[in-house]
């Protein structure tokens, strides 16, 4: 890893709209939880020095939210997902961000 920067960089949408938006946002459904659940579970697998969990502004996916990107040096870097739970969280952290093999039934489906 460089002395520069962070070896993984994980980015959490947490724009937030009124309820009644028609494309939803990250922040009501549940994007906060989701980044403490990553911190957390970055600590748990002994991956929190070195690495960064952010949360981030609009990431135009809102429809699919809550919406996470991940950077690295590691497989997978820029890779997108959408998890809606506490055990879709572990599971990206420690089958993508532990194993390096990113988690295909919860990658973000982007449209081109």
């Amino acid at each position: 890893m460089s002395d520069i920067g962070y070896g993984i960089h994980v980015f959490v949408c947490e724009n937030e709209r009124p309820d009644e938006h028609p494309r939803g946002s990250c922040t009501r459904r549940g994007s906060k939880d989701i980044g403490l659940w990553f911190k957390d579970a970055l600590v748990r697998h002994g991956i929190k020095s070195g690495n960064r969990i952010n949360r981030a502004g609009c990431l135009d996916y809102c429809e699919q939210g809550p919406v996470v990107v991940i950077y690295g040096r590691d497989a997978g870097s820029g890779s997108w997902y959408a998890p809606r739970s506490r055990d879709d969280v572990e599971a990206i952290v420690r089958e993508h961000l532990v194993l390096g093999q990113p988690v295909e039934r919860l990658l973000l489906r982007l449209e081109v």
